[in-house]
This record gives C-alpha cells, sequence and structure tokens, in this order.
C-alpha cells in the first residue's frame, strides 16, 4: 500500500435490529484502521462513517496509534461522500485523492467530575451512583451525547425530592468529565472511591436521551433476575426491558475499583442516535422534551427501588 490511502468502506448492518451492535461490529475500522494503513506503508486511513444515515456528516470518534506503527492520518468521510468515492474507484482505479485536514491535539487542561447526593435515610454509607458524561466530540453541542444523561441523572435527584420521597440509600449523582477522550473522569472517581474505601451498591448510566425501554444490566444471574421482577413496576414508562449487557463507559471503572453488585445502563430506543452520533448534526433541537422526561423518570424509579430494597 505504499504511496496509498487505504479506503474502508464497510457499512452498518441494517439486518441488526439494535443499532449498537452494527456499530460495534463497524468501529474496528475507525479504532484501528490507521494502524492497519501504517502497517502497509499507506499515507492514510479514510473510513466510511458509522451509520446507517445517509447524508454528509462526517461521524468522528476515538481511533488509536501503535507506538510501533508508523503513525499516518485517519478521516471520516460521510456515507454519501464514501459511495461517491466507492463509485470514482469502480470507474477509475487509479483515481487520486488528496485529503486535507487541520485537526490538531492540544494539551491538556484540568477539568473536575461535578457531583451531588442525596444521604440515605437508613444506609448511608451504601450509594447508588447515576450519571452522565459533560463532555462531547467538538464538533457539535453533544446534546445526546451527552447533555441529555446529565440532565436526566440530575432530574432523577429531583424527581425524589420533589415527590417527597427520602431514599434510605445515599443516592449520588455525578456529571462525570471526559469520557470521549479517555475515560478519565471515571477512572478518578472510580479511584477516590476506592480510596475511600466506599460501599457502592450500584451505578447507573446514561448516554442518549432517546424513549425509554428499559435497562441493560452487568451483574451476577441472581442480580439480573431480582432487576427483572421489577419490571412491572416500570411499565407505565415503557421501560421494563431488562437486557445483560454493558452499563456504560464512564461506570466501567466501578467494577474493579469498588465491585458494585451492578452497573446498570439506561436504555433508550437508539434506531436515531447514531444518525446524529459525534457529528454537527448532534443539537439541542433534536432532544425530544417527553422522551427526556419519561427517561428521567424510569431513571428515578429505578433508584427508588435500588434504594428501598437493595440488592
Amino acid at each position: 500500500m505504499k504511496g496509498k490511502f487505504v479506503f474502508y468502506n464497510r457499512p452498518f448492518d441494517d439486518a441488526l435490529i439494535e443499532p449498537g451492535m452494527a456499530y460495534g461490529r463497524a468501529g474496528d475500522q475507525r479504532r484501528i484502521g490507521a494502524i492497519e494503513a501504517g502497517k502497509r506503508g499507506a499515507v492514510g486511513a479514510l473510513v466510511r462513517s458509522l451509520t446507517s444515515a445517509h447524508d454528509d456528516y462526517p461521524h468522528t470518534g476515538t481511533m488509536n496509534y501503535d507506538p510501533a506503527v508508523p503513525k499516518v492520518p485517519g478521516a471520516a468521510l460521510s456515507t454519501l461522500a464514501a459511495d461517491k468515492l466507492s463509485l470514482l474507484l469502480k470507474a477509475n482505479k487509479d483515481l487520486e485523492f488528496e485529503l486535507q485536514m487541520e485537526c490538531v491535539t492540544l494539551p491538556d487542561e484540568k477539568s473536575y467530575n461535578v457531583v451531588g447526593e442525596i444521604k440515605g435515610s437508613k444506609f448511608p454509607d451504601e450509594i447508588i451512583t447515576v450519571g452522565g458524561h459533560l463532555d462531547s466530540w467538538d464538533l457539535a453541542e453533544g446534546a445526546h451525547d451527552d447533555g441529555t444523561g446529565v440532565v436526566q441523572s440530575m432530574e432523577a435527584l429531583r424527581l425524589l425530592r420533589a415527590a417527597g420521597l427520602k431514599p434510605e440509600r445515599t443516592v449520588r449523582a455525578v456529571l462525570f468529565m471526559n469520557e470521549e477522550n479517555g475515560n478519565r473522569g471515571g477512572t478518578e472517581y472510580a479511584r477516590l472511591a476506592a480510596q475511600n474505601k466506599e460501599k457502592h451498591l450500584a451505578a447507573i448510566e446514561s448516554d442518549g436521551g432517546f424513549t425509554p425501554r428499559g435497562f441493560s444490566a452487568e451483574a451476577e444471574p441472581a442480580i439480573v433476575a431480582k432487576l427483572a421482577k421489577w419490571g412491572p413496576l416500570l411499565k407505565p414508562y415503557h421501560a421494563s426491558d431488562l437486557t445483560v449487557g454493558h452499563g456504560g463507559t464512564d461506570i466501567g471503572p466501578l467494577k474493579t475499583a469498588v465491585q458494585p453488585k451492578a452497573l446498570i445502563g439506561y436504555d433508550g430506543d437508539s434506531q436515531r442516535y447514531f444518525d446524529i452520533h459525534h457529528t454537527a448534526a448532534d443539537t439541542f433541537d433534536k432532544v425530544n422534551r417527553r422522551e427526556l422526561e419519561l427517561g428521567g423518570a424510569s431513571m428515578a424509579s429505578l433508584i427508588y427501588l435500588l434504594s428501598k430494597y437493595g440488592l
């Protein structure tokens, strides 16, 4: 591949009902595409955006380099641009491509997680963490990724107070910094939790504020079974589905640091999520108030159940 670009054009698999699964399966192109191109002497990597949408928005995201491999630039192409490039290549195998990029990695700046809590009335030393992340990719506002998760986490605590409920266990809202660029906010929160010898019962994360469908849980089978029994109580919010799966990136480091009984992810309908994910289209106008409110209510309900009955 010396002197050439490597063009990764594997699309989302729309046969999969869950877009997150399609994202995971296509994501290796972006994550390690520049590494594999560099190994082969290429001058750069061009990656089809990770989405089912057909538009002119490039989708950015995490990519990696290997210190042992020459670094070459990696660029996301919108799906329409990728389709066009594919057609041009079929018509002319000697096509020339010019890439101009102005990306720069700036020096690190100190940032902070934002934390607020309601102390438990009976078991204040047992903590239920709920959170989303403050940062976003700099293409847009990061409204769904993850302004909605931040708002829903605060709203869950507000709803408990507004309803006159006094959680029996401490409920802590954490607005994590730096999820997108290394998860350092989540890592530092977990480090401090371990250092302070805190007991975390569970942690919940929201990353995208679409219509509630339920929750995903990383937990032992007996804990998952207990969570599943609360399904009828969450059904009014259409949030009764429970799947076994990823809890969330922000709360992930808690798993080894303090070993909560469950890491839980808010599961909103994700069919539209990857249309705007990591693009200039992730703006406030894409957030539906009712969907946001129902998600916050679903999370508040689950938090109340965890607080009252434990795991």
